[in-house]
């Protein structure tokens, strides 16, 4: 059954998987998760789909990450719909946390909050990306695993 789903875009697969986690990380409220258990549950190469779901969701992050570095208000809560409230929210964790909040922006909800927080902060941007990458890394490695125990 799975492999029915998967066939008709064989040639775009991983392409999907990335373009579905870079977006998953930026304006869309998607969620890719349910691409990666499929594809390794339909015995795509895992670690094929780990790297490019996590490449994809970083990159994603990143983009956010620049639109909160160039303060843009107005982007983040029209397109990010990131209210000032979550942002406030993310600062605080800032403080009490330090850099250590970023592992976990792959979090629905505050993860983008957490990303953008980072950019209006000015943190330095190869820390920004050490913990964000680490963080979406550890989440699409259990992912899988759990997806390919099942």
């Amino acid at each position: 059954m799975l492999e029915q789903l998967i066939i008709p875009v064989s040639g775009y697969t991983y392409l999907s998987l990335f373009i579905t986690s870079f977006l998953a990380s930026t304006v869309l409220p998607l969620g890719s998760e349910t691409l990666v258990v499929l594809l390794i549950r339909s015995d795509h190469n895992f670690y094929a789909v780990v790297l490019l779901a996590t490449l994809g969701n970083y990159l994603g992050a990143c983009t956010t990450y620049y639109i909160g570095l160039k303060g843009r208000s107005g982007i983040i809560e029209r397109y990010l719909s990131i209210s000032a409230k979550e942002l406030e929210k993310a600062d605080r964790w800032f403080t009490r946390y330090g850099a250590y909040i970023l592992l976990f922006t792959w979090m629905p909800l505050v993860g983008d909050a957490i990303t953008v927080s980072g950019g209006l902060l000015k943190l330095d941007f190869r820390i920004f990306s050490i913990y964000v990458f680490i963080g979406k890394f550890a989440r699409y490695l259990a992912l899988a695993y759990i997806a390919a125990s099942i």
